[in-house]
């Protein structure tokens, strides 16, 4: 526990000062703040009008707390959905690199903003969105390269996002972005196959929300849609900037939406889009049976049709003030202090006796008016005027290292980090461009707080890498030449010592073992990062007497190059592996295939809990995770063999050839390996007998990318590898345990 709070002391100090802002703001404005949309989510909460301005996301999941409390128990319920927001962007943050400091940058904003802590408060939607969105990232990055049914899930999310704010809806782009890119699979034809799963599981998590909502959204209106603010949203933004020159003249009805007033002294957007459309006796002169929603949207059209310039002038300038240092209200903007503490209780114009109606509303739901603090507030204001916000330049650095590492510019090429900062960054800049779209206003930047933090620590993990290893940090005895057990390991030591030096490695160190695997090897070693967590990672490729370019192929691809003059086996390759690696300086050693089975992104869960110091000897499972198969006879004997092993070792264990694993190097030569092919076993069991902190976590195999198993036909292999474990067994758990317990007997004698 006191290693944990060491580690992670600087979230600590974060959440501290988060939890007491938020008791302070939810006591300062009681029972909560009611905004413009509040009553208009109230005004749904029964009917759920699929066509109202708002969708009808926020409004359920008002009708569902309101089961439990009033408008006070929502404020706390959104707070604490904040702090959850916090914790978990910090925990994501983490998964993929071994820098706290880095996670609470990204969680600092959401629990120290007083503009999010302000929208929590308010009876409205923001928080719930951010929400949605964190778990669709959650969903994509949580475990590596997503599977099929985390991307369905990660489509529902977003969907339902887009039914609590429909500006969701601009995220299934970078989203089918990711889906693409991630893991690299796009290069393989095999790839596209896996990308087809992704992108089709997406679609069907989306469409499992959104169908059935257009659908009750059709049958309500007689039209296909997904909100009633079809119309106005764009009409707002057009309508500021319409040279009524340019309309086609001989179209009067375009014409009667044209603002009456000059060019250059149109009002602000938000007038136009719900004082002049929300007249329901505006246009004067509509003939009967006209739409004004349709005639809306066509004159929107022709506006950007024929000004194409000045409307995206319009849009770009309303976006870049996303990244001003200072909040403020620009000309002609929704007002900033909207967003912003207030000495007293702050009313709205809701209605024609906006006073009453808020009375009304709040003693029916909580038996109070709305009251203030002022000695709490008067704090709050001052904290929030004082710089209690995210700095908008920050959120641009933020962005610009999303972008760069997502561009692979220096060592983000391969990081493994490109994609997971492209999803993040991109997501949380298309939903601000696609908010300037129609209008500028703070609120909008809200859910970015929760996206661009995320990117840009994920893109300066990548852009940085390891920090220089501290001096002293290898423990324990390096081997010698004695542990290299026969001659063909020591002509491949000594030649590899002649070609690398002494001691080329990292502390970490990735060992694949091949044999004539000159046409896949490349593309593992391409997407193998460089850094995971602190840790420079470097790779040591074992050649097995292989007969083709493996070698080569290895060396040009920027790896350590060790050759075996014979071939022996993956067992005595990765042998020679260990040693090598620990002789040469390796705290920890990762192995995998060479046949591009395991998903390299995943490494940094992986080796995670070593550097956590949680556990000594880290394996993946496909039971855990997910698999694919060609074979039932060796889908039943992972399961068979698990089984066994369980109560072999008296432990739980789901997968016992797993080859992506990650473990102390001094643990990994110190166990007795002397099986030249069937080794995953033998390894597994050594380790438990050792009794060292073994954990497995679910992980992604795929089919081989290139060429067939060399394991040999599945029964022979089974009964070959069933004779590994039970003969390994023996040796370590009863010849060398009573070998132990006979040493201790004549020692205390």
């Amino acid at each position: 526990m006191t290693g944990f709070l060491r580690r992670h002391w600087l979230l600590g100090v974060l959440l501290t000062a988060g939890v007491t802002l938020r008791v302070l703001v939810w006591l300062a404005y009681q029972p909560a703040l009611l905004y413009i949309d509040t009553f208009r989510y109230l005004g749904n909460l029964d009917a759920l009008r699929p066509h109202d301005l708002n969708p009808v996301g926020y409004a359920a999941v008002l009708k569902v707390l309101f089961g439990f409390g009033g408008f006070s128990f929502v404020a706390a319920v959104q707070h604490l959905l904040g702090l959850v927001l916090a914790v978990s962007l910090y925990a994501l943050v983490l998964r993929h690199t071994a820098r706290p400091w880095l996670g609470a940058l990204v969680a600092a904003p959401v629990l120290l903003d007083a503009y999010q802590l302000q929208i929590e408060e308010l009876i409205m939607s923001e928080v719930w969105f951010q929400a949605l969105l964190v778990g669709a990232m959650w969903a994509l990055l949580g475990r590596g390269t997503p599977t099929g049914w985390r991307c369905g899930l990660a489509g529902l999310l977003v969907a339902a996002a887009v039914l609590t704010r429909t500006i969701g809806i601009t995220v299934f782009l970078p989203m089918a972005v990711y889906l693409v890119v991630a893991g690299g699979a796009w290069r393989t034809r095999a790839g596209w196959k896996r990308i087809g799963v992704r992108v089709g599981a997406a679609a069907l998590g989306a469409l499992v929300v959104l169908g059935p909502y257009v659908a009750y959204f059709h049958s309500a209106t007689g039209r296909v849609g997904l909100t009633g603010a079809t119309g106005n949203v764009l009409y707002g933004r057009t309508a500021s900037v319409a040279d009524c020159s340019e309309l086609p003249s001989g179209d009067e009805m375009l014409q009667l939406f044209c603002p009456d007033e000059p060019l250059d002294d149109r009002r602000k957007i938000d007038y136009y889009t719900h004082y002049v459309y929300g007249d329901p006796d505006w246009p004067e002169d509509l003939p009967p049976g006209e739409s004004k929603q349709e005639l809306a949207n066509e004159f929107a059209m022709e506006v950007i049709t024929n000004q194409p310039i000045d409307f995206t002038a319009s849009v770009v300038r309303d976006f870049l003030k996303n990244f001003d240092p200072i909040k403020r209200t620009h000309a002609k903007d929704v007002p900033v202090e909207r967003w912003q503490f207030q000495l007293t209780y702050p009313y709205y114009n809701v209605g024609p006796d906006s006073l009453r109606q808020y009375n009304e509303t709040t003693m029916e739901r909580d038996g109070v008016l709305p009251h203030a603090d002022t000695d709490l507030t008067g704090f709050l204001r001052a904290y929030q005027l004082g710089g209690g916000y995210t700095w908008g330049p920050a959120l641009a650095a933020a962005s610009m290292l999303g972008i760069l590492a997502a561009l692979g510019v220096g060592r983000a090429r391969r990081s493994g980090l490109r994609s997971a900062a492209l999803l993040a960054t991109g997501s949380g800049l298309i939903l601000l461009l696609g908010s300037s779209a129609f209008e500028f206003s703070w609120r909008y930047q809200i859910p970015a707080l929760v996206l661009l933090p995320l990117g840009g620590a994920l893109g300066l993990a990548a852009l940085l890498g390891a920090r220089p290893e501290r001096s002293g940090a290898t423990t324990g005895r390096r081997p010698t030449m004695d542990d290299f057990p026969d001659d063909v390991d020591a002509e491949a030591v000594a030649d590899f010592r002649q070609r690398y030096g002494s001691s080329p490695f990292g502390p970490l160190v990735v060992v694949i073992a091949a044999y004539n695997e000159a046409k896949g090897i490349a593309a593992v070693l391409r997407d193998m990062p460089t850094t995971c967590g602190d840790l420079p990672v470097s790779t040591l490729v074992v050649v097995d007497g292989a007969t083709d370019d493996t070698a080569r192929v290895a060396h040009e691809a920027g790896a350590y190059v060790c050759v075996a003059s014979r071939n022996r086996g993956q067992g005595a390759a990765l042998r020679l592996g260990y040693h090598l690696a620990h002789e040469c300086g390796a705290r920890y050693v990762v192995t995998t295939d060479a046949d591009g089975q395991y998903d390299n992104n995943e490494m940094p869960m992986l080796v995670k809990p070593l550097l956590d110091d949680a556990a000594d000897f880290v394996t993946g499972s496909r039971t855990l995770g997910s698999y694919q198969h060609d074979s039932t006879i060796r889908w039943l004997g992972v399961r068979v063999f698990s089984v066994l092993a369980s109560v072999l070792t008296l432990h739980r264990i789901t997968d016992t050839s797993f080859g992506f694993r990650a473990m102390r190097a001094d643990l990994a030569t110190s166990v007795t390996l002397r099986e030249p092919q069937y080794q995953s076993s033998e390894l597994l069991l050594g380790v438990f007998a050792r009794k060292a902190r073994v954990l497995e976590v679910p992980m992604t195999m795929r089919l081989r990318t290139n060429g067939a198993s060399k394991k040999g036909r599945s029964l022979k292999y089974g009964a070959n590898y069933a004779r590994v474990m039970l003969g390994t067994w023996v040796r370590e758990f009863v010849l060398r345990r009573g070998t132990r317990t006979g040493r201790a007997t004549r020692t205390s004698r």
